[in-house]
């Protein structure tokens, strides 16, 4: 079994705050969907969730576990994951701690990323986080709950162990 975790913190921009939606697969650690704009709203989040479920092979028993957040309760989300036949977990309710994994992703995003940049506009901030997302966190950080090794590579070990 396997879980989805979502997220949706702020971005600074010189003019305004924009909203990042992200979900992470659990297991392998890696970033598979995210989106940016204006509003925490669900299309933003459902966008984020089309574009993980584009990237994966998706069986049952993948459960998606989130906050208890509007954007993961309306019913265009919660009836995507449903088509799916994804099972729907939420957090406790205060409960900080159930979103840890996703907390850490969020903290690394910004320490190694957001914080180090003034983005001029929703362009730039999506380029530059998409380029660190895709191409630093999933492919060049290492992880110690995976062995030291980034995200892309812990999954691609995972599938030549797994060829007959």
């Amino acid at each position: 079994m396997r879980f989805l975790w979502p997220t949706h913190p702020y971005i600074r921009l010189i003019s305004e705050f924009v909203y990042l939606a992200v979900l992470l697969d659990a297991f392998s650690r890696r970033c598979i969907g995210w989106a940016l704009g204006r509003r925490m709203e669900p299309m933003l989040t459902i966008a984020a969730l089309k574009m993980a479920l584009n990237s994966r092979d998706i069986r049952p028993g993948l459960v998606h576990h989130s906050d208890r957040g509007v954007q993961y309760c309306c019913h265009a989300y919660t009836q995507m994951l449903m088509e799916y036949g994804i099972l729907i977990s939420m957090s406790r309710r205060g409960n900080p701690y159930d979103n840890a994994r996703v907390e850490r992703f969020m903290r690394t995003l910004k320490y190694d990323e957001v914080y180090m940049f003034e983005y001029r506009d929703m362009a730039e901030a999506r380029d530059r986080i998409g380029h660190f997302i895709e191409e630093v966190y999933n492919r060049k950080r290492l992880h110690s709950a995976i062995g030291y090794v980034p995200p892309v590579e812990f999954e691609q070990l995972l599938i030549n162990s797994s060829a007959p």
